[in-house]
């Protein structure tokens, strides 16, 4: 990487943070905001904040890690905001090689030890491929040829989490999260995003079948160009099967997209 071409990154790299600081709400977040997204850059082995804060703070780590710490575990910013914002400067570039022809619903499932992280359960893990103990996050993209952009994006919490008032005070998950399968959160992301996420007629057509395969089928899917892929994050195998023959056999086409 030539010198003009280290610049040009840096600079796109802090237009792309400024954007960010717009919608975290007090200025103190921003330079806690900078640091915790050079960390995400840079290699190091966990991106965790003591990790993190190692790398891009080395002559005052304590310091450092209590900053990162606050700013993602205390600090009142919402992910929301942010991840449209995203969506908002990011989007016109994915599309400037080519209109949206997917949206994409899919499930991660990040190992974990202990108990105490928010939603922390025995459930698939689909990074281990077996059921383990693990988080797990429903999330929505919307992509082409060229990439994709992660646009809604919510922690999956089990039935044993949502009715458990203890570990919820603890975690310090809201009263206004209750338990949703990970199809109903699937739903309610597209719902959400579907106004302002690649809204063209493939976005309307998609956001058809996709809504009747998730509502009546249970389907774990991929929306694809018209196509459905089976992908076995959301629900049982033979649920993406049945998703596929409701659209062979047509009967969602006029579906309410409301």
């Amino acid at each position: 990487m030539d010198l003009r071409t280290a610049n040009d990154s840096e600079s796109r790299f802090s237009g792309y943070v400024e954007g960010l600081v717009s919608v975290i709400g007090h200025a103190d977040r921003a330079g806690p905001l900078h640091d915790y997204c050079v960390g995400l850059m840079l290699p190091c082995e966990r991106k965790s904040v003591e990790p993190m804060a190692a790398v891009t703070a080395p002559e005052r780590t304590a310091a450092q890690h209590q900053s990162l710490l606050h700013f993602v575990g205390n600090a009142g910013w919402s992910d929301e905001k942010v991840l449209a914002k995203v969506s908002e400067m990011v989007l016109p570039e994915v599309e400037r090689h080519g209109p949206i022809e997917a949206w994409i619903v899919d499930d991660t499932g990040f190992p974990k030890q202990g108990r105490h992280s928010v939603g922390v359960a025995r459930q698939y893990c689909g990074q281990l491929g077996k059921q383990d103990n693990c988080q797990v996050a429903v999330s929505l993209s919307v992509a082409n040829h060229h990439a994709s952009l992660p646009v809604a994006y919510r922690l999956y919490l089990p039935k044993d989490w949502a009715k458990d008032r203890t570990r919820r005070r603890k975690a310090g998950v809201p009263k206004q999260i209750s338990f949703k399968t990970k199809p109903e959160i699937a739903l309610e992301q597209l719902r959400r995003v579907r106004p302002t996420a690649g809204c063209g007629a493939d976005g309307r057509w998609l956001w058809r079948r996709h809504r009747c395969a998730c509502e009546h089928h249970d389907a774990g899917i991929v929306v694809r160009s018209r196509h459905y892929a089976e992908h076995d994050g959301l629900g049982a195998r033979h649920g993406a099967a049945a998703a596929e023959e409701v659209v062979r056999s047509g009967t969602t086409a006029e579906a309410d997209p409301s």
